[in-house]
């Protein structure tokens, strides 16, 4: 029987009066005798053993309880059968409640869960799945899901945990498996789900490619701060997992800015402006039209937070150096950057791309675990 319903019961069975643990057990086996006929005495609030008596006949327990009356006896006479049909009617109507209780609180939580899911990127494929084990109640969970960017295939394992008071359960974290284009030793990390700023699964992908993302995040005094966070290849935890570098609004990066420092087809337009920014804080690598003399040309741009500009990269993915980037601007006359600061730039943003090598790190990393065992 549920622990709720049997405190229930105790409370409840006899006209308000508690029942002792002993005495619920010793009720059920004299009605089993035939001993339907109960006296039990109404002046203590908790009835024990010596507070109730059981007759086979309804004037023996009458005369029993005519018969002991004192300052500290007031017998009763009830019928055991009408306390078994009590007894029924109060485990169906406590049952029905708790069930239909339970059922809403599972269903809140599929819904939330569900929707954490979906709003993480992972969809809306994994329902079913997703319901299905968290009915079998089990401590926690896991749930494996496979998608591929380009071409890129990427594998990630949901972790679900049930809290140890309710039967809640939470959506703590993802890991990720990829082996990203710039390198060939398959890439493992774990991403943790917040109430605020968690990484999207194609943030988790661009952040794992090297690239920068940008979120509001919350400090350890519930403050929200907005920043940019990359990748570091050369760090790991006590987990294994790549620390992440984060850019905060006083490091002074504006991503217009940056992109200002080019003739960009899209700035001219508002709408595609600001879906332009928000692609690159996903971290996406975005196409974009450069303008040259009058002609078009498609290139693909990055956020470079840490050295306060962007990557460019041509129809085929070759990163272009700061200097051929800026000059599709310097072509219309209206950029004028001196030779000494692309030489230095350049220099800049060549010590970006050595740290973010990520074949390197993910050697590092792999030796790493490797110890660890």
């Amino acid at each position: 029987m549920d622990e709720r319903i049997f405190k229930y019961l105790k409370e409840q069975i006899i006209n308000g009066h508690a029942i002792s643990d002993t005495l619920l057990p010793q009720i059920n086996l004299e009605l089993l005798r035939g001993y339907h006929w109960i006296a039990y005495n109404t002046v203590p609030y908790l009835l024990e053993k010596c507070d109730v008596y059981f007759f086979k006949d309804k004037d023996e327990a009458n005369d029993f309880a005519r018969n002991n009356i004192s300052d500290y006896d007031k017998y009763r006479v009830i019928n055991g059968k009408d306390l078994l049909q009590k007894v029924s009617e109060t485990i169906r109507n406590v049952t029905k409640s708790f069930t239909q209780k339970t059922n809403f609180m599972n269903q809140k939580n599929f819904d939330y869960l569900k929707d954490q899911v979906k709003f993480t990127g992972f969809g809306e494929g994994m329902e079913n799945e997703l319901k299905e084990k968290m009915q079998k109640q089990t401590p926690e969970f896991q749930i494996i899901h496979n998608t591929k960017f380009g071409n890129d295939g990427l594998t990630a394992s949901l972790h679900f945990k049930k809290s140890e008071k309710t039967d809640m359960y939470f959506f703590n974290r993802y890991q990720v498996s990829l082996i990203p284009e710039q390198s060939k030793d398959k890439m493992e990390q774990t991403f943790y789900i917040n109430k605020e700023g968690s990484i999207t699964l194609k943030e988790a992908y661009n952040l794992m490619n090297g690239r920068s993302i940008n979120k509001d995040l919350i400090n350890k005094e519930g403050q929200v701060y907005n920043a940019w966070m990359q990748m570091d290849f050369k760090q790991t935890d006590n987990n294994g997992n790549y620390k992440l570098k984060q850019y905060h609004q006083n490091y002074g990066y504006d991503l217009m800015t940056a992109l200002e420092k080019h003739l960009i087809k899209e700035l001219t337009n508002q709408q595609d402006k600001t879906r332009l920014v928000e692609s690159l804080q996903k971290g996406n690598r975005q196409s974009v039209t450069f303008v040259l003399n009058s002609n078009e040309r498609k290139h693909f741009i990055e956020a470079n937070p840490q050295f306060k500009t962007i990557n460019v990269y041509d129809g085929n993915m070759q990163r272009l150096n700061s200097k051929q980037g800026q000059n599709e601007k310097q072509g219309q006359g209206e950029h004028n950057g001196s030779k000494q600061t692309f030489k230095n730039e350049n220099q800049k943003q060549g010590d970006a791309d050595d740290s973010l090598e990520m074949p390197k790190a993910s050697n590092k990393r792999r030796k790493k675990q490797k110890q660890s065992k």
